[in-house]
């Protein structure tokens, strides 16, 4: 399943808010504990809209976040799984670029940046 849309493996999860021709904009929320499959996200911005903790592994790597509400990061071309390690619901958006990433997925940072 790597490499899928997240819509389409995690679909009780994500859902679309807006696309068109060179933006989609994705909601995403889930519960302490919930769990993604593997899926893939094109450079995208990243706004909390709550305060929560996550992990994110892809392979050997593995980061564990802790963001605030009410913040914009910058998410690099990634596949990734995701799970809820805090005690708060996850609320955020995603919003994906449609033009190809300059850097290649395996050399982004995991999970979202300042930058």
């Amino acid at each position: 399943m790597i490499g899928q849309d997240p819509v389409v493996t995690d679909p009780e999860l994500y859902s679309v808010l807006f696309e068109n021709d060179r933006v989609r904009v994705l909601q995403y929320r889930d519960h302490p504990g919930d769990r993604t499959h593997p899926h893939r996200h094109p450079d995208s911005v990243m706004v909390t809209l709550s305060t929560f903790q996550r992990r994110v592994s892809s392979g050997d790597r593995r980061a564990d976040i802790e963001l605030p509400a009410a913040h914009a990061r910058w998410l690099g071309a990634q596949e990734h799984t995701g799970e809820n390690i805090g005690t708060t619901d996850t609320h955020a958006v995603f919003i994906e670029l449609k033009e190809p990433s300059p850097v290649p997925p395996v050399t982004a940072p995991l999970g979202p940046t300042l930058r």
